[in-house]
């Protein structure tokens, strides 16, 4: 058939004749079987229930072929889940806006065709002949349909407003027990996800005792008196207290979002940003970096101490001093450079103390390593831990 031939689509469309046509007698008993084997099947084999469906409206609406054309994509139906004649046809794609399907959902009503190739030239192409197909709107969650059930008939004048009622209890029966089905998908993953937040939640409060222990035994060893100690200690418990302020809404949304490493050092160096007179003195630059929420703590406590030992012996000392951290990608690893200049006198300690200690040991957390470097115009420092450990960089500069 060539394009010159095809008929008006007003010739194609007959939907007008179901209401004409006396229903034959309806079986109910079949009906009623039909509910059950669907809902037997939504229950133990979810994956089975649309095949089925699609089986059972073309026996009982006596067709010869059946599927349904799924709106996969905006402007493509894709056939699914065929039986009967056609079902070689499984996979094929059509047009959403130039098929019966398509006319099927503007309308969402049944429709009935006759000779559907004589109208639209992609069926003719396939060399079917199709002298009525039945087609009802299939909704499963929303307004929007999800595509359309269609049942082909060998003879015109088969099918009648019995089988286009038949049809729509059928796909709306499907519809809400696989909107139910998902309704239940969705509560299970939930549920899965709140067990989830909960044990990552515990996991990390046992990581904050665990650190906060360790601080306050330490701490305990190394402070002079316990004034020294309260100071000490509230100083790095706030520290950590920044960290975790930045981490909790986000697990509290059950997000796995990362934090940019940029905030969390800003977070942690908020107290030394500006002198009294309101000039920067820390410098922070960097590529774009995603911090795991589980390194958030140890990186947090590591800059801390950089920074309470430059408040105490060097840049952030003195008046003019200042600070330039910065951070990237080496062979896999992330690189932090913390380099102090403006110092008076650089001296290196003689002893490890406990802020040294708890670097140490956050920088093990990371499975990282640390160099100091006492260069006359100011330490500098580099920490560095696996990439893969700490995050991950968004994009390398």
């Amino acid at each position: 058939m060539s394009q010159g031939t095809l008929l008006p689509l007003s010739d194609i469309y007959i939907t007008n004749l179901l209401s004409g046509r006396p229903p034959r007698r309806a079986n109910y008993l079949a009906e009623k079987l039909a509910l059950q084997d669907l809902t037997q099947r939504m229950s133990l084999s979810p994956e089975e229930v649309l095949p089925r469906f699609v089986e059972l409206a073309m026996q009982l609406t006596g067709g010869v072929s059946a599927g349904l054309s799924l709106l996969e994509t905006p402007e493509t139906f894709t056939w699914r889940n065929l039986c009967g004649r056609l079902k070689a046809f499984e996979g094929a794609s059509t047009p959403r806006n130039d098929s019966p399907c398509g006319i099927t959902l503007d309308q969402n009503r049944p429709v009935l065709t006759r000779y559907s190739e004589r109208g639209y030239q992609w069926i003719a192409d396939t060399g079917v002949i199709l002298p009525e197909v039945l087609l009802v709107p299939l909704f499963i969650d929303g307004p929007e349909p999800l595509g359309t059930l269609w049942v082909v008939s060998d003879e015109e004048g088969h099918f009648d407003s019995g089988d286009a009622r038949l049809a729509t209890e059928l796909a709306t029966f499907v519809g809400i027990a696989l909107k139910m089905k998902r309704n239940e998908e969705r509560l299970r993953a939930a549920l899965e996800a709140q067990a989830l937040l909960t044990q990552e939640m515990s996991h990390r409060l046992k990581n904050v005792f665990a650190v906060t222990q360790s601080i306050v035994r330490m701490g305990a060893r190394g402070a002079r008196d316990k004034n020294e100690m309260t100071v000490v200690l509230e100083a790095r418990l706030q520290a950590l207290a920044s960290a975790h302020a930045l981490v909790l809404p986000i697990l509290a949304d059950g997000d796995e979002r990362s934090l940019e490493l940029a905030s969390v050092l800003q977070a942690i160096l908020n107290p030394h940003q500006t002198t009294p007179g309101g000039d920067p003195r820390l410098v922070l630059h960097g590529p774009s970096f995603e911090c795991d929420q589980r390194a958030v703590s140890s990186i947090a406590l590591i800059v801390h101490e950089l920074a309470t030992n430059a408040v105490k012996y060097g840049a952030l000392k003195t008046a003019g001093g200042g600070v330039d951290l910065s951070w990237h990608a080496r062979e896999g690893l992330l690189i932090l450079n913390w380099r102090e200049a403006g110092v008076e006198r650089v001296v290196e300690p003689s002893h490890i103390g406990f802020g040294s200690k708890l670097v140490q040991a956050a920088v093990r957390q990371l499975q990282g390593a640390i160099e100091y470097h006492w260069h006359p115009e100011g330490l500098s420092v580099e920490v560095q831990c696996p990439e893969k450990v700490a995050g991950k960089f968004a994009r390398l500069q």
